[in-house]
């Protein structure tokens, strides 16, 4: 048995010890990864976002993790143009000056696209169809004054959005703005956003990019843009993928297609959904669970170290990497297609802690 002072003694031994121990613990940085500086020499890594998410953890997260931010919804033509002679700036003006104060850099979305458009865009006083010219002089007018508001503030913007259809063998959506105008309203709205800022790098943004039939489709509208010199940057492929597609080999050739014409190539809009990809709403049916078992996370986390893999591989033709939603908390998938269904398609639990998914992604 020890004395009294011998178990001092042994004691203030072992507290050194522990206290060596704790100074030479190694140090794994896999631990403090971020988004953002994993990929800094490769691309930024952005995410959409809603004034909702710039105070509290959200912020927090957003400002830790990401590089570039884009708005949602807050500049789409519907909330940020209700009627003709209004503007709703707020939730825009919030986001940029939040990425100001925090160094972020902004992406916007988007400024011409047949969805969240309001009616008025469309129709006279007397509620008829207006004729191409008043339509053309609507839409110079909001592009103009939307890009000049943000001038120097905002370094790219997805222009068209989603002109091409998903089926059949036309190449132009039959949307109001291809009715009364024609396919030049596309190069018209980048005209109009080239001219209200000359160093903004434009995008034209578009879903379900892997499928052959509008992937060839697509590829046909933006050469015919840059064959005529139209003042367009880029082609964005939005993302919005499940965790059984694309494949590796379907993304790559997407990549391939729009950068053999010297246009960047970014992801706009992306998550990998939990369940099977379906691009239409629909009923919910018994079957329509919410729930993210192991599996789906071992087949997420899977997915989007590929996607990942494949994004580096291509670094130079791939300029940007966006989220759509900061983290499974809320996203817009939860309602769609199946309106009041959970899903859980990001890198970041509901408590916004990192996924399996996410240290896939970071460590490479």
């Amino acid at each position: 048995m020890l004395s009294v002072n011998e178990s001092i003694a042994y004691s203030v031994i072992l507290a050194g010890i522990c206290l060596i121990s704790l100074q030479f613990k190694p140090i794994n940085p896999a631990e403090d990864r971020t988004l953002k500086e994993a990929y800094k020499n490769y691309f930024p890594v952005g995410v959409a976002v809603a004034p909702r998410n710039l105070k509290g953890p959200e912020a927090d997260l957003i400002t830790q993790q990401f590089s570039s931010i884009t708005p949602e919804n807050a500049m789409k033509m519907g909330p940020i143009h209700p009627q003709e002679n209004r503007y709703f700036w707020d939730d825009a003006d919030a986001i940029v000056d939040f990425a100001s104060q925090k160094g972020i850099r902004v992406r916007g979305h988007t400024l011409c696209w047949h969805n969240q458009t309001p009616r008025w865009f469309f129709t006279d006083s007397a509620g008829k169809q207006v004729t191409k010219e008043v339509l053309l002089a609507r839409m110079k007018r909001h592009i103009t004054d939307v890009v000049s508001r943000y001038k120097g503030k905002i370094y790219a913007w997805d222009v068209v959005n989603e002109a091409v259809p998903d089926t059949g063998t036309g190449i132009y959506r039959q949307s109001n703005f291809y009715t009364i105008v024609g396919e030049e309203y596309i190069e018209k709205a980048f005209q109009y956003a080239h001219e209200a800022d000359p160093k903004a790098v434009l995008f034209y943004n578009d879903y379900n990019t892997e499928n052959p039939s509008k992937r060839d489709r697509i590829y046909q509208v933006v050469k015919k843009l840059k064959d005529k010199k139209i003042p367009i940057h880029g082609v964005g492929l939005q993302g919005h993928w499940s965790i059984y597609e694309p494949s590796a080999q379907e993304l790559e050739a997407s990549i391939n297609r729009f950068a053999s014409l010297g246009l960047a190539v970014q992801i706009t809009e992306l998550d990998l959904s939990v369940y099977p990809k379906e691009h239409e709403r629909r009923p919910r049916k018994e079957t329509d669970k919410s729930e993210f078992t192991q599996e789906m996370a071992d087949k997420q986390a899977t997915q989007y170290k590929m996607l990942f893999d494949v994004f580096r591989k291509y670094k130079g033709k791939v300029t940007g990497v966006t989220f759509w939603n900061v983290s499974d908390k809320a996203t817009w998938l939860d309602n769609f297609p199946v309106a009041g269904r959970k899903d859980y398609p990001l890198l970041f639990d509901q408590n916004y802690q990192p996924k399996k998914a996410f240290w896939g992604v970071v460590n490479f």
